[in-house]
Protein backbone atom coordinates (compact mmCIF):
# COMPACT_ATOMS: atom_id res chain seq x y z
CA UNK A 1 0.00 0.00 0.00
CA UNK A 2 1.29 3.46 -1.04
CA UNK A 3 -0.30 7.08 -1.34
CA UNK A 4 -0.31 9.33 -3.86
CA UNK A 5 2.91 11.15 -5.38
CA UNK A 6 3.98 14.50 -3.57
CA UNK A 7 2.48 13.03 -0.15
CA UNK A 8 4.27 11.76 2.56
CA UNK A 9 2.93 8.12 1.70
CA UNK A 10 4.11 8.09 -1.25
CA UNK A 11 6.43 5.25 -2.89
CA UNK A 12 9.30 7.00 -4.82
CA UNK A 13 11.91 5.83 -7.63
CA UNK A 14 14.90 7.36 -8.45
CA UNK A 15 16.55 7.17 -11.47
CA UNK A 16 20.50 7.41 -11.98
CA UNK A 17 20.31 8.09 -15.83
CA UNK A 18 17.37 10.09 -17.39
CA UNK A 19 17.52 9.40 -21.29
CA UNK A 20 15.17 7.92 -23.35
CA UNK A 21 15.02 4.41 -21.71
CA UNK A 22 14.99 6.39 -18.44
CA UNK A 23 11.96 8.62 -19.63
CA UNK A 24 9.47 5.64 -20.08
CA UNK A 25 10.49 3.85 -17.40
CA UNK A 26 9.25 6.97 -15.22
CA UNK A 27 6.10 6.60 -17.56
CA UNK A 28 5.07 3.42 -16.05
CA UNK A 29 6.31 4.43 -12.59
CA UNK A 30 3.77 7.00 -13.08
CA UNK A 31 0.88 4.94 -14.21
CA UNK A 32 1.47 2.90 -10.71
CA UNK A 33 1.34 6.09 -8.88
CA UNK A 34 4.57 5.77 -7.76
CA UNK A 35 6.59 9.47 -7.33
CA UNK A 36 9.84 9.94 -9.69
CA UNK A 37 13.05 11.78 -9.58
CA UNK A 38 15.36 12.06 -12.38
CA UNK A 39 18.66 12.82 -11.86
CA UNK A 40 21.70 12.34 -14.52
CA UNK A 41 24.59 15.13 -15.62
CA UNK A 42 23.05 17.55 -17.91
CA UNK A 43 19.53 19.12 -17.37
CA UNK A 44 16.20 18.69 -19.13
CA UNK A 45 17.31 15.29 -20.22
CA UNK A 46 14.17 13.32 -21.50
CA UNK A 47 13.08 11.66 -17.98
CA UNK A 48 13.90 14.93 -16.45
CA UNK A 49 10.89 16.47 -18.54
CA UNK A 50 8.20 13.76 -17.25
CA UNK A 51 9.35 13.18 -13.43
CA UNK A 52 7.71 14.96 -10.69
CA UNK A 53 11.74 16.48 -9.49
CA UNK A 54 14.72 16.52 -11.12
CA UNK A 55 18.79 16.86 -10.06
CA UNK A 56 21.86 17.78 -12.38
CA UNK A 57 24.48 15.82 -10.98
CA UNK A 58 28.48 14.62 -11.93
CA UNK A 59 27.10 10.84 -12.16
CA UNK A 60 30.68 9.78 -11.02
CA UNK A 61 30.39 12.29 -8.25
CA UNK A 62 29.60 9.42 -5.34
CA UNK A 63 29.26 12.58 -2.89
CA UNK A 64 27.11 14.65 -4.97
CA UNK A 65 24.58 11.21 -5.48
CA UNK A 66 25.07 10.52 -2.33
CA UNK A 67 23.40 14.01 -1.38
CA UNK A 68 20.16 13.88 -3.31
CA UNK A 69 19.75 10.23 -1.78
CA UNK A 70 19.97 11.29 1.27
CA UNK A 71 17.76 14.14 1.09
CA UNK A 72 15.14 12.58 -1.15
CA UNK A 73 15.04 9.19 0.84
CA UNK A 74 13.92 7.29 -2.32
CA UNK A 75 12.04 3.58 -1.75
CA UNK A 76 13.86 2.57 -4.82
CA UNK A 77 17.28 3.91 -6.56
CA UNK A 78 17.03 2.63 -10.27
CA UNK A 79 20.25 2.92 -12.10
CA UNK A 80 19.32 3.62 -16.09
CA UNK A 81 22.99 4.25 -17.39
CA UNK A 82 26.38 2.37 -17.05
CA UNK A 83 28.62 5.54 -15.87
CA UNK A 84 27.70 5.69 -11.78
CA UNK A 85 29.68 6.00 -8.96
CA UNK A 86 29.08 2.66 -8.16
CA UNK A 87 30.98 2.44 -5.09
CA UNK A 88 28.90 5.05 -3.71
CA UNK A 89 25.72 2.71 -4.77
CA UNK A 90 27.74 -0.23 -2.87
CA UNK A 91 27.87 1.83 0.51
CA UNK A 92 23.99 3.32 0.20
CA UNK A 93 22.57 -0.22 -0.14
CA UNK A 94 24.42 -1.91 2.85
CA UNK A 95 22.87 0.91 4.43
CA UNK A 96 19.44 0.01 3.69
CA UNK A 97 18.77 1.22 0.15
CA UNK A 98 17.47 -0.65 -2.53
CA UNK A 99 19.66 -0.48 -5.49
CA UNK A 100 18.06 -2.00 -8.11
CA UNK A 101 18.07 -4.95 -9.01
CA UNK A 102 21.28 -4.98 -6.81
CA UNK A 103 24.45 -2.89 -6.22
CA UNK A 104 26.35 -5.45 -7.39
CA UNK A 105 24.74 -5.82 -10.41
CA UNK A 106 25.72 -2.20 -11.33
CA UNK A 107 29.11 -2.19 -10.42
CA UNK A 108 30.04 -5.35 -12.35
CA UNK A 109 28.25 -4.47 -15.76
CA UNK A 110 29.70 -1.28 -15.39
CA UNK A 111 32.65 -2.28 -16.79
CA UNK A 112 33.14 -5.12 -19.46
CA UNK A 113 36.09 -6.88 -17.48
CA UNK A 114 33.71 -7.44 -14.23
CA UNK A 115 30.95 -9.07 -16.78
CA UNK A 116 33.10 -11.25 -18.83
CA UNK A 117 35.44 -12.74 -15.83
CA UNK A 118 31.94 -13.51 -13.84
CA UNK A 119 30.44 -15.02 -16.97
CA UNK A 120 33.39 -16.88 -18.61
CA UNK A 121 35.78 -17.57 -15.40
CA UNK A 122 33.44 -18.09 -12.53
CA UNK A 123 30.31 -19.55 -14.04
CA UNK A 124 31.94 -20.64 -17.29
CA UNK A 125 29.31 -19.72 -20.09
CA UNK A 126 30.12 -19.57 -23.32
CA UNK A 127 31.91 -16.78 -24.70
CA UNK A 128 34.24 -14.81 -27.61
CA UNK A 129 37.95 -15.50 -26.35
CA UNK A 130 39.49 -12.05 -24.76
CA UNK A 131 42.03 -10.25 -23.01
CA UNK A 132 42.75 -7.26 -21.17
CA UNK A 133 45.70 -4.56 -22.68
CA UNK A 134 46.07 -1.13 -20.73
CA UNK A 135 48.87 -0.07 -23.24
CA UNK A 136 49.51 0.07 -26.76
CA UNK A 137 52.02 -2.76 -26.56
CA UNK A 138 49.56 -4.69 -24.38
CA UNK A 139 47.20 -4.33 -27.14
CA UNK A 140 49.52 -5.88 -29.79
CA UNK A 141 50.77 -8.75 -27.55
CA UNK A 142 46.99 -9.74 -27.25
CA UNK A 143 46.14 -9.30 -30.84
CA UNK A 144 49.31 -11.61 -31.57
CA UNK A 145 46.99 -14.30 -29.13
CA UNK A 146 43.99 -13.86 -30.79
CA UNK A 147 44.76 -12.85 -33.93
CA UNK A 148 43.23 -10.58 -36.88
CA UNK A 149 40.18 -9.06 -37.06
CA UNK A 150 39.56 -8.38 -33.58
CA UNK A 151 36.83 -6.52 -31.87
CA UNK A 152 38.68 -3.91 -29.16
CA UNK A 153 36.52 -2.40 -26.84
CA UNK A 154 36.82 0.31 -23.74
CA UNK A 155 36.20 -1.62 -20.30
CA UNK A 156 34.01 1.41 -19.77
CA UNK A 157 31.62 2.98 -22.41
CA UNK A 158 28.03 3.29 -23.92
CA UNK A 159 25.64 3.07 -27.29
CA UNK A 160 28.90 1.25 -28.67
CA UNK A 161 31.48 4.31 -28.15
CA UNK A 162 35.06 3.41 -28.52
CA UNK A 163 34.50 0.07 -30.19
CA UNK A 164 35.52 -1.02 -33.80
CA UNK A 165 37.07 -4.02 -35.67
CA UNK A 166 40.77 -4.25 -35.99
CA UNK A 167 41.61 -6.01 -39.09
CA UNK A 168 45.25 -6.07 -39.10
CA UNK A 169 48.16 -4.14 -37.55
CA UNK A 170 48.44 -1.54 -38.85
CA UNK A 171 45.55 -0.07 -37.84
CA UNK A 172 46.50 -1.43 -34.07
CA UNK A 173 47.40 2.33 -32.78
CA UNK A 174 43.75 4.45 -34.45
CA UNK A 175 41.73 1.53 -32.41
CA UNK A 176 43.66 1.84 -29.42
CA UNK A 177 43.36 5.97 -29.62
CA UNK A 178 39.63 5.66 -30.69
CA UNK A 179 38.61 3.31 -27.91
CA UNK A 180 40.51 6.15 -24.97
CA UNK A 181 37.99 8.74 -26.53
CA UNK A 182 35.09 6.80 -26.50
CA UNK A 183 36.25 5.46 -23.46
CA UNK A 184 34.24 6.55 -19.82
CA UNK A 185 35.24 7.69 -15.56
CA UNK A 186 39.11 7.97 -17.79
CA UNK A 187 39.72 4.36 -17.61
CA UNK A 188 42.65 3.40 -20.03
CA UNK A 189 42.00 -0.28 -20.10
CA UNK A 190 40.36 -2.43 -22.90
CA UNK A 191 39.03 -5.83 -23.87
CA UNK A 192 40.12 -7.54 -26.86
CA UNK A 193 38.29 -10.11 -28.41
CA UNK A 194 38.51 -12.77 -31.01
CA UNK A 195 36.40 -12.03 -34.03
CA UNK A 196 33.24 -14.43 -33.76
CA UNK A 197 31.31 -15.04 -36.58
CA UNK A 198 27.73 -15.43 -35.38
CA UNK A 199 24.50 -15.96 -37.79
CA UNK A 200 22.89 -13.31 -35.78
CA UNK A 201 22.96 -10.91 -32.58
CA UNK A 202 20.04 -11.36 -30.08
CA UNK A 203 19.05 -9.15 -27.18
CA UNK A 204 17.32 -11.69 -24.66
CA UNK A 205 14.92 -9.68 -22.25
CA UNK A 206 14.83 -11.55 -18.96
CA UNK A 207 12.77 -10.47 -16.15
CA UNK A 208 13.37 -11.46 -12.40
CA UNK A 209 10.07 -11.37 -10.36
CA UNK A 210 8.56 -11.86 -7.08
CA UNK A 211 7.04 -15.36 -9.07
CA UNK A 212 10.46 -16.33 -10.72
CA UNK A 213 12.07 -15.59 -13.99
CA UNK A 214 10.42 -14.62 -17.40
CA UNK A 215 11.66 -13.94 -20.94
CA UNK A 216 10.46 -11.76 -23.76
CA UNK A 217 10.45 -13.17 -27.28
CA UNK A 218 14.13 -13.00 -28.65
CA UNK A 219 14.87 -9.54 -30.43
CA UNK A 220 17.24 -9.38 -32.77
CA UNK A 221 19.09 -6.66 -33.96
CA UNK A 222 21.86 -4.76 -36.22
CA UNK A 223 24.60 -2.59 -34.75
CA UNK A 224 26.71 -0.09 -36.77
CA UNK A 225 29.97 0.86 -34.62
CA UNK A 226 28.87 -0.84 -31.49
CA UNK A 227 25.20 0.99 -31.37
CA UNK A 228 21.93 -0.43 -32.43
CA UNK A 229 20.37 1.35 -35.59
CA UNK A 230 17.50 -1.31 -36.00
CA UNK A 231 15.57 -4.18 -33.51
CA UNK A 232 13.21 -6.73 -34.11
CA UNK A 233 11.04 -8.98 -32.08
CA UNK A 234 10.73 -11.84 -32.81
CA UNK A 235 13.88 -13.10 -34.17
CA UNK A 236 14.02 -16.39 -35.53
CA UNK A 237 15.69 -19.34 -33.80
CA UNK A 238 15.36 -22.74 -33.22
CA UNK A 239 14.20 -25.12 -30.09
CA UNK A 240 17.94 -25.68 -28.77
CA UNK A 241 18.84 -22.03 -29.15
CA UNK A 242 15.96 -20.71 -27.07
CA UNK A 243 16.92 -23.24 -24.71
CA UNK A 244 20.81 -22.47 -24.79
CA UNK A 245 19.81 -19.03 -24.84
CA UNK A 246 17.72 -18.83 -21.91
CA UNK A 247 20.39 -21.62 -19.55
CA UNK A 248 22.76 -18.69 -20.27
CA UNK A 249 20.09 -15.86 -19.29
CA UNK A 250 18.81 -17.06 -16.43
CA UNK A 251 22.38 -18.42 -15.05
CA UNK A 252 24.48 -14.96 -15.65
CA UNK A 253 20.82 -12.64 -13.99
CA UNK A 254 20.30 -15.48 -11.08
CA UNK A 255 24.00 -14.79 -10.03
CA UNK A 256 23.50 -11.02 -10.31
CA UNK A 257 20.07 -11.14 -8.18
CA UNK A 258 17.51 -8.82 -7.22
CA UNK A 259 14.38 -8.08 -9.11
CA UNK A 260 13.89 -5.86 -12.09
CA UNK A 261 15.05 -6.38 -16.04
CA UNK A 262 17.94 -7.49 -17.79
CA UNK A 263 19.17 -7.08 -21.35
CA UNK A 264 21.34 -10.12 -22.12
CA UNK A 265 23.30 -9.85 -25.35
CA UNK A 266 23.73 -13.29 -27.23
CA UNK A 267 25.47 -14.43 -30.25
CA UNK A 268 24.25 -16.70 -32.10
CA UNK A 269 26.70 -18.94 -34.24
CA UNK A 270 26.80 -22.52 -35.98
CA UNK A 271 28.39 -23.65 -33.13
CA UNK A 272 25.73 -22.62 -29.96
CA UNK A 273 24.92 -19.56 -28.52
CA UNK A 274 27.71 -17.62 -27.00
CA UNK A 275 27.32 -15.10 -24.05
CA UNK A 276 28.34 -11.05 -25.20
CA UNK A 277 27.07 -9.08 -22.46
CA UNK A 278 23.96 -8.23 -19.92
CA UNK A 279 22.56 -4.88 -18.97
CA UNK A 280 20.77 -4.70 -15.52
CA UNK A 281 18.28 -2.43 -17.13
CA UNK A 282 15.64 -1.87 -19.83
CA UNK A 283 17.75 -2.02 -23.04
CA UNK A 284 18.00 0.31 -26.11
CA UNK A 285 16.80 -2.46 -28.62
CA UNK A 286 13.71 -3.42 -26.24
CA UNK A 287 12.43 -0.28 -27.01
CA UNK A 288 10.18 -2.38 -29.91
CA UNK A 289 8.74 -3.64 -27.12
CA UNK A 290 6.84 -0.80 -26.97
CA UNK A 291 4.82 -2.12 -30.10
CA UNK A 292 5.06 -5.45 -30.05
CA UNK A 293 3.98 -6.73 -26.38
CA UNK A 294 1.11 -6.31 -23.93
CA UNK A 295 3.70 -4.86 -21.62
CA UNK A 296 6.68 -2.92 -23.19
CA UNK A 297 10.06 -3.65 -21.25
CA UNK A 298 9.33 -0.82 -19.06
CA UNK A 299 6.44 -2.24 -17.93
CA UNK A 300 7.82 -4.91 -16.80
CA UNK A 301 10.44 -3.74 -15.30
CA UNK A 302 8.69 -1.65 -12.64
CA UNK A 303 6.43 -3.86 -12.16
CA UNK A 304 9.23 -6.60 -10.90
CA UNK A 305 10.85 -3.65 -9.05
CA UNK A 306 8.20 -2.87 -7.19
CA UNK A 307 7.20 -6.61 -5.83
CA UNK A 308 4.58 -7.64 -8.12
CA UNK A 309 4.52 -11.06 -10.60
CA UNK A 310 4.80 -10.80 -13.87
CA UNK A 311 2.05 -12.89 -15.37
CA UNK A 312 2.49 -14.66 -19.13
CA UNK A 313 3.94 -12.16 -21.93
CA UNK A 314 2.31 -11.65 -24.53
CA UNK A 315 3.39 -11.17 -27.99
CA UNK A 316 0.75 -9.07 -29.79
CA UNK A 317 2.64 -8.95 -33.22
CA UNK A 318 5.85 -9.29 -34.86
CA UNK A 319 7.00 -5.86 -35.01
CA UNK A 320 10.93 -3.59 -35.45
CA UNK A 321 12.63 -0.20 -34.56
CA UNK A 322 14.82 2.06 -36.68
CA UNK A 323 16.69 4.98 -35.26
CA UNK A 324 17.14 8.36 -36.09
CA UNK A 325 20.08 9.54 -35.56
CA UNK A 326 21.86 13.03 -35.66
CA UNK A 327 25.09 13.72 -37.86
CA UNK A 328 26.35 16.55 -35.86
CA UNK A 329 26.65 18.72 -32.91
CA UNK A 330 23.81 21.07 -32.49
CA UNK A 331 21.97 22.78 -29.61
CA UNK A 332 19.34 24.04 -32.08
CA UNK A 333 17.63 21.97 -34.28
CA UNK A 334 14.00 20.58 -35.12
CA UNK A 335 13.09 17.34 -36.47
CA UNK A 336 10.96 17.37 -39.45
CA UNK A 337 9.01 14.24 -41.22
CA UNK A 338 6.93 13.47 -38.66
CA UNK A 339 4.24 13.99 -40.72
CA UNK A 340 5.34 11.47 -43.41
CA UNK A 341 6.67 8.98 -40.84
CA UNK A 342 3.44 8.90 -39.38
CA UNK A 343 1.67 8.22 -42.32
CA UNK A 344 3.40 4.81 -42.53
CA UNK A 345 0.91 1.64 -41.90
CA UNK A 346 0.93 0.30 -37.99
CA UNK A 347 3.84 3.04 -37.04
CA UNK A 348 4.44 4.80 -34.15
CA UNK A 349 7.27 7.46 -33.27
CA UNK A 350 8.78 8.09 -30.15
CA UNK A 351 10.89 11.42 -30.10
CA UNK A 352 13.44 11.52 -27.18
CA UNK A 353 13.47 15.60 -26.69
CA UNK A 354 17.15 15.38 -25.82
CA UNK A 355 18.24 19.22 -25.85
CA UNK A 356 21.18 19.02 -28.22
CA UNK A 357 22.39 16.57 -31.16
CA UNK A 358 25.84 15.44 -31.28
CA UNK A 359 27.30 12.91 -33.92
CA UNK A 360 25.57 9.22 -33.55
CA UNK A 361 23.57 10.17 -30.79
CA UNK A 362 19.32 9.07 -30.84
CA UNK A 363 17.06 11.39 -31.10
CA UNK A 364 14.24 9.56 -32.22
CA UNK A 365 12.86 5.93 -33.16
CA UNK A 366 10.05 4.74 -34.94
CA UNK A 367 7.96 1.58 -34.37
CA UNK A 368 6.42 -0.46 -36.41
CA UNK A 369 4.46 -3.73 -36.52
CA UNK A 370 2.80 -6.16 -39.21
CA UNK A 371 2.39 -9.81 -40.50
CA UNK A 372 5.99 -10.61 -39.86
CA UNK A 373 9.20 -9.23 -38.88
CA UNK A 374 10.54 -8.70 -42.66
CA UNK A 375 7.70 -6.32 -43.20
CA UNK A 376 7.70 -4.49 -39.87
CA UNK A 377 11.57 -3.70 -40.52
CA UNK A 378 10.79 -2.28 -44.05
CA UNK A 379 7.85 0.29 -42.29
CA UNK A 380 10.13 1.05 -39.57
CA UNK A 381 13.42 1.82 -41.87
CA UNK A 382 10.63 3.68 -43.77
CA UNK A 383 9.25 5.95 -41.23
CA UNK A 384 12.68 6.66 -39.69
CA UNK A 385 13.86 7.87 -43.49
CA UNK A 386 10.85 9.69 -43.47
CA UNK A 387 12.48 11.89 -40.43
CA UNK A 388 15.17 14.42 -40.71
CA UNK A 389 16.82 16.51 -38.28
CA UNK A 390 16.89 20.47 -39.57
CA UNK A 391 19.84 22.34 -38.06
CA UNK A 392 19.11 26.42 -37.39
CA UNK A 393 22.41 26.71 -38.71
CA UNK A 394 22.48 25.28 -41.79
Amino acid sequence: MYGSPLTSNARKVLLLGSGELGKEVVLEAQRLGVETIAVDRYANAPAMQVAHRSYVVDMLDGEGIRRIIEEEKPDFIIPEIEAIATETLLELESEGHRVIPTARAARLTMDREGIRRLAAETLGLPTAPYQFADTLDELREAADVLGYPCVIKPIMSSSGKGQSVCRSEAELESCWNYAMEGGRAKKSRIIVEGFVTFESEITLLTIRSVNGTSYCAPIGHVQKDGDYIESWQPHEMTDVQIRQAEEIAYRITEELGGYGLYGVELFLTKDGVLFSEVSPRPHDTGMVTMATQDSSEFALHIRAILGYPIPAIRLLSPGASHTLKADRESQSFRIGGLEDALAVPNTQVRLFGKPETKAGRRMAVALSTASDTESARALARRAAESLHIQYDNE
